[in-house]
């Protein structure tokens, strides 16, 4: 199905068990505690945190209308659209579009964005986008007069010692597909095409880190999540907004969803984390002070091979019980 994977369960003062398997590609070197993995939709939990990090240092407000932030939104159907909308994913942006197919620069897409419909009116349902942390990244971008890479590297990894976290490209990296649109194996650019549209750098996608450096967010999380954020802060991020909806949504955070979660329902009801496309989560248990992390390439060598479903479950189930 894939050719590697590596997975840690701890707590927030240290490790339990963790191990690292296979190859970098098929044929390819072996897995090395220094490989680092496409994370995908792991990004956006990160991204999360630094929007949060923005609002604590009175840049930005949660309820903060979209146009507050980027005046090209001004007088649009999403111009009332608020940071808490989007970060919980009811904002009626769709999800699941392929806007790279037909928009290959960054200008187009970001106009296609703008410009596309809503799916439902703002608040009625969930319905995870893609499109609403892209808006996600440029509005931290506005509010903290930096480009997104240098905000989560000065508001999240660096205080949470993620030394070697970064958007790509990056050398040393597990491959992911062999993408027909890009006509090669892909290792070490990211995987999801329209974040290639975009440069890399997007707050949907983007971001490669070894197994260490999951395992150290992971123990940050799992303790509360000082350094990054004030405990109500933290509190609020990952405490359920849409209880009355369709899905359990934090702010940036997936709940545990019964039946449907992602990592099966072994962990506890108030567990929290994310899943990304390549492969990849972390998951957090706050009152046992748990985290779990899974790292697989199971794109690789396509996205068409069935099977990621049952392993996170399986996984999950057993390292409860660690």
């Amino acid at each position: 199905m894939y050719s590697a994977a590596a997975w840690s369960v701890g707590t927030a003062h240290g490790v339990l068990g963790r191990g690292l398997l296979g190859t970098r590609w098929w044929g390819g070197p072996e897995v090395t505690e220094d490989s680092r993995w496409d994370l995908a939709s792991v990004t956006k939990p990160v991204v999360g945190i630094t929007v949060a990090a923005l609002a604590e240092r009175g840049l930005l407000s949660f309820d903060d209308p979209l146009a507050g932030h980027l005046p090209e939104y001004a007088g649009s159907a999403k111009a009332t659209i608020t940071v808490r909308r989007l970060l919980t994913h009811t904002s009626g942006l769709p999800g699941a579009t392929p806007l790279w197919r037909k928009h290959s620069t960054r200008e187009a897409l970001l106009d296609a964005i703008r410009t596309g419909p809503l799916r439902s009116p703002p608040g009625t349902r969930v319905e995870y986008s893609s499109q609403g942390f892209i808006l996600l990244g440029l509005l931290a971008e506005a509010a903290g007069r930096a480009p997104l890479d240098r905000l989560v590297a000065e508001l999240v990894t660096g205080p949470a010692g993620l030394a070697s976290t970064g958007f790509g490209p990056v050398h040393g990296a597990v491959a992911t597909e062999d993408c027909p649109w890009r006509g090669h194996l892909v290792r070490g650019q990211v995987h999801d095409e329209n974040a290639v549209v975009l440069g890399g750098v997007c707050g949907h996608a983007g971001l490669f880190a070894p197994l260490a450096d999951l395992e150290r967010l992971g123990q940050v999380l799992a303790g509360g999540a000082t350094p990054l954020l004030k405990p109500g802060t933290h509190a609020e991020m990952t405490a359920s907004h849409t209880d009355e909806l369709n899905l359990r949504r934090g702010l940036a955070w997936q709940g545990l969803d019964v039946p449907g979660s992602p990592v099966g329902t072994a962990p506890a009801a108030d567990s929290f984390g994310h899943t990304g496309f390549t492969g990849t989560s972390l998951w957090i248990e706050p009152r046992r002070g748990r985290y779990y992390v899974l790292l697989t390439n199971r794109v690789h060598p396509s996205r068409e091979k069935p099977g990621i479903e049952a392993v996170r479950r399986e996984f999950h189930d057993a390292a409860v019980r660690v």
